[in-house]
């Protein structure tokens, strides 16, 4: 449910980026925050743009491993983690493969932009806080 709900929401931001800070407009919200609309085909802070038809690939892999793990593991912690982890990746998989008319070779709408942090999207933030949620039960258990 975690999954579908980040999913859902990313898509519809995304959605919303796309109408709204279409032909270069931005929209400043508060301090360095704005909203500014960025495209990525590379990894993470748009390197390796060769890397692009291969990322989706991976990050389906990632899902199913978590997925399959999940099932095995009854800690809702987990299940909260995999569940931001499997939904980040697949609503930025979305993007790879419908944002261009080559299979895989699409870009990742970007538009949280901070001005001195790479733009990102909800997607990103659902697997860094999922990831980070992963580190902290494996350290709370060893």
């Amino acid at each position: 449910m975690i999954a579908t709900g980040v999913i859902t929401l990313d898509q519809l931001t995304k959605h919303w980026a796309l109408n709204a800070l279409g032909e270069g407009h931005r929209i400043d919200v508060v301090w360095t925050l704005r909203f500014n609309l960025a495209f990525n085909k590379g990894t993470a802070f748009s390197q390796g743009e060769w890397l692009g038809p291969v990322i989706p690939i991976l990050a389906i892999g990632i899902a199913v491993i978590l997925l399959r793990s999940v099932r095995r593991t009854p800690n809702p912690l987990f299940g909260a983690a995999a569940g931001l982890v499997i939904g980040g990746a697949l609503g930025n998989v979305i993007d790879r493969l419908f944002r261009n008319e080559r299979w895989f070779q699409g870009a990742v709408v970007d538009f949280i932009d901070l001005q001195w942090w790479p733009i990102f999207n909800l997607a990103d933030v659902a697997v860094v806080v999922g990831g980070g949620l992963l580190v902290l039960r494996i350290l709370r258990e060893s």
